[in-house]
């Protein structure tokens, strides 16, 4: 692989249309003759100057130094494939025929390791996806590289411009026509060919890989999954990924509903109503209308930002589902919207640096990394990911907890301070992480809007437990909780806080702990600070860690030891903070 050609090559990207459905009606005829495509494809790719990248399973990734040899070999490839059938079984039914869609597209791509990286495959892989298949589609800048190199047997007709899923720049699209290939094929799978009014995104979308998998897995077996987590996690941009990755799947389309600048519950109604034009008409009301409406489509709905109409939203969304048995329901939320049939789907925070000891390589493979070096880049188009700011942006990651927002609030910063400058500002964080989009949702547009957001829906003895849970150092057990309130119902409020994904569960330890997230209990702690309940709440904490230490020492010598150190060590960073706080207060238990 030494030979691969680097700088701006023309990369060719091939899918079995249907090859999932083609295994399952014939395996023992699938296997056969997806050895022989991989060898007519090899060999045409290969007979044009080409270089094999990779083989997918069912289709390859090729790349050639000039466009007019990929041409060829597309053309020299699905001429070959229009006899490759799988027979059929003596029951009289037809021969099954392996159709081959095909993408090309020409620009520049990093070589790495024998490997290409870069938007360019991306958007091979998109306009190959478009195609039906025995299509060949062209990318504009590849039709304009051959246009006038064309062999006579061959023509380009052009589709037009085409949104894309992933793509925030719509693509000219050309069909490559040839002898012996079919022309007539229908509408490209493109995103503007099925109903939706998912909005363009005008940012890239970085990690989430193994997110995607698992809710689109969830949503296979379910009719309403819902997103759940804190703040910023990226529940709405998730929610609109997947969503565009499952356009195909719905004939009615997709449509999202946006419900965050909402305040009153009987407007969730009539904005779903509007989505899809329906209107109130004479002795019909709006809820039967959208209740016919349902009925019978195949539709992908997208709730997002359910979290302060919960309780109607619940109802209308259960009853949606009871009346179609076709709609399906993505819903965002902070809490889950608690009815039969609900798949519930936590988004995590991204992909953090554990330890500091790592490669400038293996930095980057971490999502939060790659999101704060692509969001700092388009502020600052010089800045890049280097030995001297390594270490400053794992710390800003590792602090910022991997939530999306708050890392793109640092990121925006770049423009004014250094990664180490932010770095050492992050103990304010909520002064310094403002100044987001100006076309964001106000609570978007800094850090302490956002947690705002979640702390007014709150109860008045949530808000309590709340505040006073932010003297816990590194989590905390239930009894801790219980301990430091005792005139609350700490069972049913913390599991509140969970619920509403503000305390998160650590289920991994051996005895069950929580936790705020480190960004979560600053705000805590400054609210805790304006209601003149930290002395308090401290003395209470310091009381319970001096009274735990009592009770484990007689055991530390006698058979249960094993389990005491467990435990002390759990509390670690509690018994050090209750420590501090009766030094500094010179107090005396």
């Amino acid at each position: 692989m030494t030979d691969l050609p680097s700088g701006t090559v023309t990369f060719l990207f091939t899918d079995i249309e249907g090859s999932t459905q083609l295994w399952e009606k014939d395996a023992e005829a699938m296997q056969p003759a997806l050895a022989e495509h991989d060898t007519i494809l090899r060999e045409a790719v290969e007979s044009n100057r080409g270089h094999m990248i990779k083989t997918t399973g069912d289709g390859i990734h090729a790349v050639f130094e000039k466009a007019m040899d990929a041409i060829c070999a597309s053309v020299a490839a699905q001429q070959r494939l229009q006899s490759l059938v799988l027979p059929q079984s003596g029951d009289g039914s037809p021969d099954l025929r392996l159709k081959v869609r095909m993408g090309l597209h020409t620009g520049e791509a990093e070589l790495r390791g024998g490997d290409y990286y870069g938007q360019a495959l991306n958007r091979a892989a998109r306009i190959m996806s478009a195609a039906y298949g025995g299509q060949i589609l062209l990318s504009g800048i590849t039709a304009e590289l051959i246009r006038d190199h064309l062999p006579e047997n061959m023509t380009l007709f052009d589709l037009g411009e085409h949104r894309l899923k992933d793509l925030t720049r719509t693509e000219r699209i050309f069909q490559l026509n040839a002898t012996g290939l079919p022309k007539s094929f229908p509408p490209l799978k493109s995103i503007d060919t099925v109903p939706n009014n998912l909005p363009l995104q005008l940012t890239s979308f970085i990690g989430r890989g193994h997110e995607l998998v698992q809710a689109k897995q969830k949503l296979e077996g379910a009719r309403l999954l819902t997103l759940i987590g804190p703040g910023g996690t990226g529940k709405t941009r998730l929610s609109l990924q997947l969503a565009s990755d499952l356009l195909s799947s719905f004939r009615d389309g997709v449509w999202l509903v946006e419900l965050a600048p909402l305040a009153n519950p009987a407007l969730v109604l009539q904005s779903i109503a509007s989505v899809f034009g329906i209107r109130e008409q004479p002795g019909m009301s709006l809820d039967g209308l959208v209740m016919n409406y349902f009925r019978d489509k195949h539709l992908l709905l997208v709730l997002d930002n359910c979290e302060h109409l919960i309780e109607t939203c619940a109802q209308l969304t259960d009853r949606f589902l009871h009346n179609s048995l076709y709609l399906r329901i993505i819903a965002s939320s902070r809490e889950a919207l608690g009815i039969g049939g609900e798949t519930v789907y936590r988004v995590p925070s991204l992909s953090l640096p554990g330890s500091p000891d790592f490669t400038l390589e293996e930095l980057a493979g971490f999502e939060s990394v790659q999101l704060f070096v692509d969001r700092a880049s388009a502020t600052h188009p010089n800045f890049h990911l280097t030995d001297k700011n390594a270490s400053a942006i794992a710390q800003i990651c590792q602090r910022l907890d991997g939530i999306p927002l708050a890392i793109e609030l640092a990121a925006a910063r770049v423009a004014v301070f250094s990664a180490e400058h932010i770095a050492a500002r992050l103990d304010d964080r909520f002064k310094l992480l403002t100044g987001g989009s100006r076309t964001a949702l106000p609570r978007q547009q800094t850090l302490r809007a956002l947690i705002d957001w979640s702390y007014d829906m709150l109860s008045e003895d949530e808000r309590a437990l709340f505040r006073r849970l932010s003297v816990f150092a590194d989590g905390w057990s239930f009894e801790a909780a219980e301990a430091l309130c005792p005139e609350l119902d700490v069972l049913t409020l913390l599991t509140q806080l969970v619920n509403k994904s503000l305390v998160t569960v650590d289920d991994d330890a051996p005895e069950r702990r929580y936790r705020l997230l480190e960004t979560v209990r600053q705000y805590a702690r400054d609210k805790l600070l304006e209601s003149g309940e930290m002395e308090p709440t401290r003395n209470r904490h310091l009381e319970y860690f001096y009274d735990l230490s009592q009770t484990a020492e007689p055991y530390l010598t006698t058979a249960s030891a094993m389990e005491w150190i467990l435990r002390l060590e759990a509390e670690y960073s509690n018994i050090r903070a209750a420590m501090e706080w009766g030094m500094e207060r010179n107090l005396q238990t």
